[in-house]
């Protein structure tokens, strides 16, 4: 009996292992919410993802149990006006590094379970499409006196 529970316990080893090892392309660094004022019910996210994997990853949904949706969005700029478009899906080429930032590409936020305060850690999980989670902590900000970001002030 024992031998087979080895056996069975070194089979799972085997197979789990190439999961986590996929899990870790995708790296998540500089996450962040600027803070909104109270009963806004769209914020913005922002971080940096990197593939430090030798295979595309490709960047299907996100989702948080903090907010009712939470969407990928770039701002494009058509006959000068300045526009939000969301994207289906995000991909990244091994040893990529893409930069969420405002302006540019963000996570749109959208319809919070409860108030966003500056303190908070939200977790917001990526689904790629191979299937894998991989979650990522965001830290809320204070926007401070000037309309500027906290943010800027921690690098």
């Amino acid at each position: 009996m024992k031998i087979l529970q080895r056996l069975f316990a070194t089979v799972i080893v085997f197979v789990l292992m190439p999961c986590a090892f996929a899990a870790s392309q995708l790296g998540v660094s500089n996450a962040w919410i600027p803070q909104a004022p109270p009963g806004v019910d769209m914020l913005a996210g922002y971080l940096t993802l990197k593939n430090s994997g030798d295979a595309p990853v490709s960047i299907l949904a996100a989702q948080s149990d903090r907010f009712l949706t939470v969407t990928v969005h770039q701002t494009v700029i058509e006959n000068g006006v300045s526009r939000m478009r969301e994207l289906n899906h995000l991909e990244i080429a091994p040893g990529e590094e893409v930069k969420f930032a405002p302006g540019g590409l963000h996570l749109m936020l959208m319809q919070p379970r409860r108030e966003v305060v500056p303190g908070d850690r939200i977790e917001i999980t990526f689904l790629l499409s191979d299937g894998q989670r991989v979650p990522a902590m965001f830290d809320v900000q204070a926007v401070d006196a000037s309309g500027g970001e906290g943010h800027q002030h921690h690098h």
